[in-house]
């Protein structure tokens, strides 16, 4: 078992920044990967990046690429999601998610989910 806890979310205007966490505990050795996604009301769930816990190697989805830095401290087993000049089209609850083995843009390869945290941009 893998439990995920996000933290970091919050109402914001526009062009502000945040930087969210998500501290891991449990099962997290091993070859895996977390990844970060959002969901806006009505909306699918949609990736935002990932980072492969072992090596680092990171990958951005096209809705905040450029914008969002994912990174991790291992010894912390933590990820964080720096994210930056924020829109209001970035409001949305935001989760980070575990999968043992390779990383994926697709919620459905991951096994663990945290509960997520709200992101709210003002304009």
């Amino acid at each position: 078992q893998v439990q995920l806890s996000e933290s970091g979310g919050g109402l914001v205007q526009a062009g502000d920044s945040l930087r969210l966490s998500c501290a891991a505990s449990g099962r997290t050795f091993g070859s895996s990967a977390l990844g970060w996604f959002r969901q806006a009301p009505g909306e699918e769930r949609e990736f935002v990046a990932w980072i492969n816990w072992n090596n680092g190697r990171t990958y951005y989805g096209d809705s905040m690429k450029g914008r969002a830095t994912i990174s991790r401290d291992n010894a912390k087993n933590t990820v964080y999601l720096q994210m930056n000049s924020l829109k209001p089209e970035d409001t949305a609850l935001y989760y980070c998610a575990f999968v043992h083995g390779f990383p994926s843009l697709r919620p459905k390869d991951y096994e663990y989910w945290g509960q997520g945290t709200q992101v709210t941009v003002s304009s």
